[in-house]
C-alpha cells in the first residue's frame, strides 16, 4: 500500500515510518522545511515538501497531487499543546485536516486514518474507566476541545470509498521522546510534584504499539469509529514516571506530594485568571494538570482488539529497558 503521511519529522511520524516500511507499506511524507525533508528521508520515507497551512489558502496546493498515487492517509500531524485559545488549535489543527480529509475522498483515497487523543474524554467526563461508548464530556483544554470537534466534523462527512479510523492514544512514551527533557530538567531543579503520592491510576501506549495499531487501522476498522489504543496495563501515576524518568538518570524517590483537595482550587483560580488575562504560556498549576494526575483515568481497549486485531506488542517493562538502552548508548 502506498500512504501519504503527515506529521513523519516528529517523534510518532518517525516511528510511523520505520513501521510502515517493515511491514511493506511505501511511505509518502509531507516536509515543510528541508531538516523535516531529511529526518523523513533518514527514516526511509520519501519526501514531499509542502505545508498543512496550504490547505486552507485560495488555492489548492501543488503537493495535494500526491493524493492521486496512495492508498490511505494517515494524519499524524499536529499543534499540540496544554495551554491556548480554541481559535488557534481550530486554524492550525482542525481547517487543514478537514480540508486534508476533503481532498482525500475527492481523489479517491481509500483510508484515511486520524490520529487523534484519548484527552478527548479528559474534563467534565470524571469517570475512572472509559470505553468509545462512555459520553466524552467537555474536553479540558483547547488542543482536546478541537481534536474531538475535528472528529465529529470528519464522521458527519458522507465520503463514499473512503473509510475513516479514529485512533485515540492517551501519554505516548518510548525512545525518542522529546519532551522528557522538561520533565528531567524539572526533577533536577527539585520542581517535581505528586498529587496524592503519585496513586492515581494513568494510561499510555508506547509509540511502537501506536504504530503497530496504524498499520492495522489500514486493513481494519469500523467506518467512523475511535478506539483507545493503550499498552493495555495502567497503572499508579507514581510507578510510571519514577520508571520513565529512570531510564533519563532521574530520581524522583524524595519529591513531595501536595493532595488534590488543596491544589485543586488553587489551579482553578490562576488557570482561571490566567485565561481571563490571556496569558500566553501556562501557569505553574492547571486544571489540565489536576485532571491528569489527580485522578483515576484508564482506558478499556476490547473494541481495538476486537475490530482491529490490536494487541500490545511491547511490554512496559520491555519498553523501559529499551528507553534506558538507548540513553546509555
Amino acid at each position: 500500500m502506498r500512504v501519504f503521511l503527515t506529521g513523519g519529522s516528529g517523534f510518532v511520524g518517525q516511528h510511523l515510518i520505520r513501521q510502515l516500511q517493515a511491514e511493506g507499506h511505501t511511505v509518502v511524507a509531507l516536509a515543510r522545511s528541508a531538516a523535516s525533508a531529511q529526518k523523513v528521508t533518514a527514516a526511509g520515507a520519501q519526501p514531499v515538501r509542502g505545508d498543512l497551512a496550504d490547505l486552507v489558502g485560495a488555492s489548492a496546493p501543488a503537493w495535494l497531487k500526491q493524493l492521486h498515487d496512495v492508498d490511505a492517509v494517515v494524519h499524524a500531524a499536529a499543534r499540540m499543546e496544554f495551554w491556548g485559545e480554541d481559535a488557534g488549535f481550530r486554524a492550525d489543527n482542525h481547517d487543514p485536516t478537514v480540508a486534508l480529509h476533503a481532498a482525500a475522498a475527492k481523489t479517491g483515497v481509500s483510508r484515511f486514518v486520524l490520529i487523534s487523543a484519548a484527552g478527548v474524554s479528559i474534563g467534565s467526563q470524571r469517570a475512572a474507566v472509559v470505553d468509545e461508548n462512555t459520553d466524552n464530556g467537555t474536553p479540558a483544554i483547547a488542543y482536546c476541545r478541537i481534536k474531538l470537534a475535528t472528529e465529529n466534523a470528519l464522521r458527519g462527512v458522507k465520503t463514499p470509498g473512503m473509510t475513516l479510523v479514529i485512533l485515540r492514544p492517551p501519554f505516548i512514551w518510548g525512545p525518542g521522546l522529546t519532551t522528557i527533557a522538561e520533565a528531567v530538567e524539572a526533577v533536577g531543579k527539585g520542581q517535581w510534584l505528586w498529587l496524592d503520592d503519585g496513586r492515581h491510576i494513568m494510561d499510555f501506549v508506547h509509540v511502537g504499539n501506536l504504530a503497530d495499531a496504524v498499520v492495522l487501522a489500514l486493513a481494519h476498522g469500523r467506518h467512523g469509529a475511535p478506539y483507545y489504543i493503550t499498552d493495555g496495563s495502567p497503572m499508579p501515576v507514581r510507578d510510571f514516571f519514577t520508571d520513565l524518568l529512570a531510564t533519563q538518570g532521574a530520581d524522583v524517590s524524595a519529591s513531595r506530594s501536595i493532595p488534590r483537595a488543596v491544589v485543586a482550587p488553587i489551579a482553578a483560580l490562576v488557570d482561571g485568571s490566567a485565561r481571563l488575562l490571556r496569558r500566553r504560556t501556562p501557569p505553574p498549576i492547571t486544571n489540565w494538570l489536576v485532571a491528569n494526575m489527580g485522578r483515576d483515568r484508564s482506558y478499556d481497549i476490547s473494541a481495538a482488539r476486537t475490530d482491529l486485531g490490536y494487541r500490545p506488542r511491547i511490554s512496559v517493562d520491555a519498553g523501559m529497558h529499551e528507553m534506558a538502552a538507548a540513553t546509555r548508548s
